[in-house]
């Protein structure tokens, strides 16, 4: 490190204890070779030696065949694979205490709770998010979780039943109905799918014909009812929706509700049975449960 100096008017020799580089401009001005700070020179020292003490004892230096291990052997690596064995066997023992306790279980401990539901979470993003959403909000044709219609029952054991086994999804346990394709298998005319309409529409309080609804009322009764109920609201033991609560899956436009009386609505959920294991899946049964719309209790009636 070096400094310029001055001489005054007329000097011609140099800062007293300091030696000069040599190099000197317009004749009075010198480059002073000025020496650095002790307590600098010492700190440079000291992480020479440091550094020295690092590369022998952590890993530092590449090679052909990887890289020097250092005499204590420890990596930002080996301690990351260190805490996960350690998560991995903490997990396992809340793992096995979710594959073998039930639902209703899982919701009374907090701890397996707290668990369950970080686990669920993970897991509804994974393999469940890709058709309801990242927020469980769902689409047209694929339902909303977040709020407390069910088709097949919303209770803990309901929802871990539909998740196992799927709805239509082929396995011997899926959930299964059939809704007739009234318009396609010309179970009804055109103009009594159109008086149906107005009905279905009717029961939530949209716009309709007057006259119509009221004709397909009596239709509603002879092809619906048996499903649906007398009063349109449904019935979870047959995957029957409410049609009487103004949440419609394929929505409540006269084009849309035509459509699903005309070529009926038979979508397919997997069964996640055979693709996750029991512990996950409960995990998922709670977390679905808690997003806002689970039941405590069966409701045959409920969507």
């Amino acid at each position: 490190m070096t400094e310029q100096h001055k001489q005054p008017d007329g000097a011609t020799g140099h800062q007293k204890g300091v030696q000069t580089t040599g190099h000197v401009w317009d004749d009075d001005i010198r480059e002073l070779d000025t020496p650095l700070p002790r307590w600098w020179l010492y700190t440079f020292y000291a992480c020479i030696v440091w550094s020295v003490g690092c590369w022998i004892l952590y890993p530092s230096w590449p090679t052909l065949q990887g890289y020097t291990t250092g005499v204590l052997g420890v990596s930002d690596r080996s301690a990351v694979a260190k805490k996960l064995v350690t998560a991995k066997q903490s997990q396992e023992t809340f793992r096995k205490q979710l594959a073998s306790a039930s639902a209703t279980d899982v919701r009374n401990n907090p701890e397996l709770l707290r668990f369950a539901m970080a686990s669920g979470g993970a897991s509804f993003q994974t393999n469940c998010a890709p058709c309801h959403g990242r927020g469980a909000q769902g689409f047209v044709g694929y339902p909303n979780l977040n709020d407390d219609d069910w088709l097949w029952g919303g209770t803990l054991e309901d929802i871990e039943t539909t998740l196992l086994y799927g709805i239509r999804s082929g396995h011997a346990e899926a959930r299964v109905s059939q809704m007739p394709r009234y318009g396609v298998d010309g179970i009804l005319s055109p103009a009594e799918i159109d008086a149906v309409t107005n009905y279905v529409r009717g029961l939530t309080k949209l716009p309709v014909d007057q006259a119509l609804a009221q004709k397909g009322s009596t239709i509603f009764a002879e092809q619906c009812s048996s499903c649906h109920g007398e009063n349109g609201h449904g019935n979870a033991e047959l995957g029957a929706p409410n049609l009487a609560d103004a949440i419609w899956l394929y929505g409540s436009s006269p084009e849309a509700v035509t459509q699903t009386i005309v070529a009926g609505r038979n979508g397919v959920m997997p069964g996640w049975i055979d693709r996750l294991d029991r512990a996950t899946i409960k995990s998922l049964a709670v977390y679905v449960h808690s997003l806002g719309g689970g039941q405590l209790a069966s409701n045959a009636t409920k969507q």
